[in-house]
């Protein structure tokens, strides 16, 4: 009876491990029952996306040398490295917007004297969204909050916010860095700085007696931070090296710009004698929050609108 029994388990055994490799077998071949070459390089492909990820050998910050010659700095960019390279979805979108966005920050970036390697920084603070809205109520694609975005020359207000104008935000931001790089004399703890605020970081540093970024103990968020750009760097500079392939990006939109000086009394009305519809003046003109816009203190303001109407109707 027990040989019985013993001969009974191995046979259903033996039917699981075939049943198993019979699905197997059938999902790599696309269902023909047969192992051919192109589903066998499927099946390879689809076991290299969970391969370990590509550490560069040397890496820097906005000329400053990353020291990758130590433990804890090596693994904190994998870490960063392996999650932003498995997020496939946030990365190739992010990817697709970069060249858009870019061709606005960096002319910008390079004018006020802030090393280029700071589009990375707003990546990671927005996705590059130019109507990222955080939790606490940070906004764009440099999340200012409303009394540090006024501190450096923005207007926010009920009708105009000007940290949805990606150009005008964009030079706040680089005078905010530019302020804190007089301050810390590197742009590396400029760069966390951003993040965790200036006083903090020298808080820590007096508390710690470190003055390198490196060296310092700071909230997880903050000793992240810089890992995170420095994985987007990574990533969007070699997207082969971790399987990215994005043939198409999202094009450059181009656009003239029209002054306004005074109120308008309605923006649909504006939009249509510009030919293009209210939805596409708010999509190149986020900043303006209301239907109208009354301007009583007759201020300048720079409207976009898009060059190539057609492809909007």
């Amino acid at each position: 009876m027990q040989h019985h029994k013993t001969l009974l388990y191995l046979c259903i055994t033996i039917s699981v491990i075939n049943l198993f490799a019979i699905l197997f077998y059938s999902r790599v071949s696309g269902g023909s029952g047969s192992v051919t070459a192109a589903s066998y390089e499927r099946g390879r492909e689809e076991w290299q996306q969970t391969i370990d990820v590509v550490v560069p050998a040397e890496i820097s910050f906005a000329g400053e040398t990353v020291p990758l010659r130590r433990r804890d700095v090596q693994e904190a960019l994998r870490r960063e490295l392996i999650v932003n390279t498995y997020l496939h979805s946030h990365s190739i979108q992010i990817m697709k917007s970069a060249p858009r966005i870019f061709a606005r920050i960096e002319p910008l970036l390079k004018k006020h004297g802030i090393p280029d390697d700071f589009k990375y920084l707003a990546v990671i603070e927005s996705n590059l969204n130019p109507l990222a809205v955080s939790p606490a109520g940070a906004v764009g694609i440099w999340q200012f909050m409303p009394e540090t975005a006024k501190e450096f020359g923005l207007e926010v207000d009920s009708e105009v916010d000007e940290r949805f104008n990606i150009e005008k935000a964009t030079v706040a931001a680089a005078a905010y860095l530019k302020k804190s790089y007089e301050q810390f004399g590197s742009w590396t703890t400029t760069a966390a700085a951003y993040n965790a605020g200036g006083n903090m970081v020298r808080q820590q540093m007096e508390i710690q007696k470190e003055e390198k970024y490196y060296d310092l103990l700071l909230g997880e968020e903050t000793e992240r931070y810089l890992f995170r750009i420095l994985a987007l760097k990574q990533i969007m500079t070699h997207p082969g090296l971790y399987h990215f392939d994005i043939p198409e990006t999202y094009p450059v939109e181009k656009t003239e710009t029209l002054q306004v000086i005074g109120p308008v009394n309605d923006l649909a009305d504006f939009a249509q004698k510009q030919g293009i519809s209210y939805k596409t003046l708010k999509r190149f003109n986020p900043w303006l929050r209301k239907p109208k816009l009354r301007n009583a203190s007759r201020k300048t303001y720079d409207i976009l609108i898009p060059v190539e109407k057609e492809k909007y109707r």
